[in-house]
């Protein structure tokens, strides 16, 4: 791979064009020549950096599969309703921020067990995070009454899919896309409402 600096703007042009062309057409649809297109380079060039299509979605995901997703859930709120809605909140920019490389992901996670196993760790890495503040609800006072890591996969599943389909499809027929905010109120709600429906038991 070239490493001059004209070198490191192509490959840059070429990393920008497959995000543009993963967010706009889907991975599965994108072809070679749509990234070369929109890179403004040639199809032959493309193969100075990148083998193939799966390569280039590897370069776009590096290694933010655990570090942004914990990273994102991490809070230091105190109180539960603010705690539940700043995770969502960075949940949902991290999944926006990161739409094309998401789009990529879940596709190729249907075909090819090396990705599926990379979509399984961000959802760990989550996971992980959704159990400390499951925890940390029940050391409150909070009866749960459901196994906390069914509880933390179903949830995670939850933000998952919302923001797939009203970030990535567009919305559910019918229903208009929300915007940022209301999204995250409906899904911190869920959240919300399922661990912290009742008050916390006596001490």
């Amino acid at each position: 791979m070239p490493s001059t600096r004209k070198g490191h703007r192509t490959e840059e042009a070429f990393l920008a064009a497959a995000r543009e062309c993963f967010a706009t057409l889907g991975y599965l649809n994108t072809k070679i020549a749509d990234i070369s297109a929109a890179a403004g380079r040639s199809t032959a060039s493309f193969y100075n950096y990148y083998d193939n299509k799966e390569q280039i979605l590897e370069a776009l995901l590096g290694d933010f599969a655990t570090s942004v997703v914990e990273a994102s859930l991490t809070t230091g709120h105190h109180d539960p309703y603010e705690g539940v809605t700043a995770a969502v909140t960075a949940y949902w920019k991290m999944y926006k921020e990161y739409l094309p490389e998401m789009i990529g992901l879940q596709q190729m996670a249907l075909t090819d067990p090396g990705f599926r196993q990379r979509l399984l760790e961000t959802r760990a890495a989550g996971i992980k995070q959704i159990l400390v503040g499951l925890h940390r609800a029940e050391d409150l006072g909070y009866t749960v009454d459901l196994p906390l890591d069914l509880l933390a996969s179903a949830l995670t599943s939850t933000l998952e899919s919302n923001c797939s389909v009203w970030l990535a499809v567009g919305g559910d027929i019918g229903i208009p896309p929300p915007d940022d905010e209301t999204a995250i109120r409906v899904l911190s709600a869920i959240w919300y409402r399922t661990v912290y429906s009742g008050p916390p038991a006596p001490a």
